[in-house]
């Protein structure tokens, strides 16, 4: 049965959970499913849809606003696929945003056979990068300095994400506890979003402001976030193609696990 829903109870989150478990001893690799977002939903709208037998939850799908740009990542019970819900839980979700990027990990053919049924053209593509262990020494210079965002620190933030990706992410007001705010001799230079769970830190939407890009800011920060960690891995993503992102995340001892492509698809 299809449940949308506005905001995620903790009991929701816990079966949410479950099924990741679930699909991901199952088809291997991870999913994108953005756990600091799914905890901090407002509530205010659809951001979420439940595919229930009883109480077992089999399908899930989540709508993640960045600006004018809405992704989704879902996942359905291996035992119960091959039974339309993925469809099902795709039409809910289009009844609620048009157009939506779709998130298909590349291994999965059953995710990619569903978004082109859908008409889903292929939009992007980016690797997931993965750090096992300590990140790789180097240099560091005592006036780069991060630190917890503050909600001082909105505007700057959302200026920064604009000058990274184009545009802000949507309800940042209520993420920023995620967030981390670079400074260099006290100007804020840089954000990143930092989100850990169980064995897992993922960094997401990294800027650093463009004067001072190339300056070794960039591989210094990201050091010392996985240094902090306190997981045994460390995950981020960075566009296929992306030659100077990809060498900065090598150079620290990142290493490619899979692609994820990223569907078009409108109602």
């Amino acid at each position: 049965m299809l449940e949308s829903i506005r905001g995620l109870p903790d009991q929701v989150l816990s079966a949410i959970a479950a099924l990741e478990q679930r699909v991901v001893a199952a088809d291997g690799g991870r999913l994108k499913l953005e756990w600091g977002r799914l905890r901090s939903r407002s509530g205010d709208r659809v951001e979420d849809f439940l595919w229930w037998d009883g109480d077992r939850l089999v399908g899930f799908a989540g709508l993640y606003g960045f600006g004018d740009t809405v992704e989704v990542a879902g996942m359905v019970d291996p035992a119960y696929r091959g039974r339309g819900i993925g469809s099902a839980l795709l039409s809910a979700v289009l009844g609620t945003a048009s157009p939506v990027l779709l998130i298909v990990p590349r291994a999965s053919g059953a995710g990619r056979r569903l978004a082109v049924r859908r008409g889903g053209v292929l939009d992007h593509s980016e690797h997931v990068m993965e750090l096992r262990g300590d990140p790789v020494p180097g240099p560091s210079d005592p006036r780069v300095t991060v630190r917890p965002a503050e909600p001082a620190d909105l505007p700057a933030v959302s200026a920064l994400l604009t000058e990274g990706f184009g545009q802000p992410l949507a309800d940042l007001d209520t993420r920023l506890d995620t967030f981390r705010v670079v400074e260099r001799a006290g100007a804020v230079v840089g954000t990143l979003n930092v989100v850990s769970r169980d064995d897992r830190t993922d960094v997401y939407g990294f800027v650093v402001s463009a004067p001072y890009r190339g300056q070794g800011i960039g591989r210094q920060v990201l050091r010392s976030v996985c240094a902090s960690a306190g997981t045994p891995v460390v995950g981020l993503e960075v566009a296929v193609g992306n030659d100077h992102a990809l060498g900065l995340y090598t150079s620290l001892g990142f290493v490619p696990t899979l692609t994820e492509d990223y569907y078009a698809i409108r109602a």
